[in-house]
């Protein structure tokens, strides 16, 4: 078993839409803060983080593009969502601020030899957190779906999707419909993923991501991990 880590880290200001709330990182108790208790010296190291629930690597929420009534926050979402059987396409080849269209879809299922199943998770590798992480690309330049591939993968009864850009569409019109796609058939994406040319050519694996549980939340940040039998 191999276990290939899809996540972004977590960092102080980290890069993130200017639209969404900074992330903060910060020591809150360090350890040249000696305590005693009981004659007994020791430290301790805590953490203070402060952030959006769109925050770096993250799956996004039903109630984060559907304004109707009962649509489910991240909290109510079932857990089976989160681990599931995956593919994983590869669309490194799509120029930056590109639209990815039915064809690249069908064309990149046929080069994995694979089946895109009812239940499964689709990663879209496009090379795009390689060529622009850390630059203003990174934010703006992104390949993206249009609402007829989204439609595409939405017919196959996918659980969700997951791209390495901050949005599944390109900027404007298209990530709006995009989101209107997962609102009306029923699944949703993660984004900000990484490392999934390492998937390329892996066939079927199982994908594990699993949110915290946020109240009322319209999304999560969460641990992204392919599971590959090796």
């Amino acid at each position: 078993m191999k276990l290939i880590d899809l996540s972004r880290d977590v960092t102080h200001k980290m890069q993130r839409l200017p639209n969404h709330p900074v992330v903060n990182v910060s020591v809150f108790t360090g350890h040249d803060e000696r305590r005693f208790d009981e004659g007994y010296e020791f430290s301790t190291q805590i953490m203070l983080l402060s952030l959006g629930d769109h925050s770096g690597t993250h799956v996004d929420a039903p109630v984060h593009f559907d304004d109707r009534p009962g649509a489910k926050s991240i909290g109510e979402m079932p857990l089976e969502n989160f681990y599931t059987e995956a593919v994983c396409l590869d669309l490194s080849h799509k120029p930056l601020k590109s639209d990815i269209s039915v064809e690249d879809l069908e064309a990149a299922v046929a080069a994995a030899g694979v089946e895109i199943k009812a239940g499964d998770t689709v990663l879209l590798h496009m090379d795009f957190h390689d060529r622009t992480f850390g630059t203003d690309a990174y934010l703006t330049d992104f390949p993206g779906l249009t609402k007829a591939s989204a439609t595409w993968l939405g017919e196959k009864g996918i659980a969700m999707f997951g791209v390495e850009a901050v949005s599944p569409g390109r900027p404007g019109r298209n990530n709006f419909e995009v989101h209107h796609v997962c609102r009306d058939m029923n699944f949703t994406h993660m984004e900000c993923l990484r490392n999934m040319g390492q998937l390329i050519g892996k066939g079927r694996f199982r994908f594990i991501g699993f949110p915290l549980k946020i109240m009322g939340g319209s999304a999560s940040p969460i641990r992204a991990v392919a599971v590959l039998d090796e």
